[in-house]
């Protein structure tokens, strides 16, 4: 039932957003010169990588060794706007489309996350990630990774229609209040290199 709907919304919300969200990608274009769409390697169900699509919210800048600036410097003030108005993961209704993704479940993470779960965290790449999840309407970047992983977890083991509607019509209010977009004292979110909490890191 949840891919069906999945696939039924997915559809309809293509067809709606496929002109704001080509308008965004050619302002993006026009202000910087760059491509306009991010792609990245993620960890999708069973731990295994798919990559996800989004629109750029920081430019292609590096230093004198190649190597990407902080997120600070390369945020801009248009990407700040995409990020507020959640218009950069509209691209991937392409992913959940594919079958590589949901409209509820854990964020989609980095691969080299994977080495880093403990064996309660893992359960969180057991199912399609999402677009949305507990974990964002609960804080989204605002809160720890350990409790992001708790909400992730909370939610495989308690999943339900009832529980994807709520966190659903939640991330519609999160959207409007632009809420937990940021981590304090960073411009996006701080890397994960491994839990706090006691546990077996697998």
């Amino acid at each position: 039932m949840k891919r069906i709907i999945d696939i039924l919304m997915a559809s309809v919300l293509s067809i709606i957003t496929i002109v704001p969200v080509t308008i965004a990608a050619f302002i993006f274009w026009i202000l910087y010169r760059e491509n306009p769409l991010y792609f990245s390697v993620r960890a999708g169900k069973g731990g295994k990588p798919f990559t996800i699509f989004k629109l750029k919210s920081m430019r292609s800048m590096t230093n004198g060794f190649g190597e990407p600036l902080p997120d600070e410097k390369r945020l801009t003030t248009y990407g700040k706007f995409l990020r507020m108005s959640s218009l950069d993961e509209l691209p991937q209704l392409i992913n959940i489309l594919k079958g590589e993704m949901s409209f509820v479940g854990p964020r989609p993470l980095f691969l080299e996350y994977n080495e880093l779960y403990t064996t309660e965290q893992r359960v969180r790449i057991t199912v399609r990630p999402g677009i949305t999840g507990l974990a964002q309407v609960k804080g989204r970047n605002s809160i720890s990774w350990e409790d992001k992983f708790r909400f992730d977890s909370d939610y495989v083991n308690n999943q339900s229609l009832l529980l994807d509607l709520k966190i659903v019509f939640l991330t519609c209010i999160k959207v409007i209040a632009h809420e937990g977009i940021t981590q304090q004292n960073h411009a996006t979110t701080q890397k994960f290199t491994g839990s706090k909490s006691k546990g077996v890191n697998i």
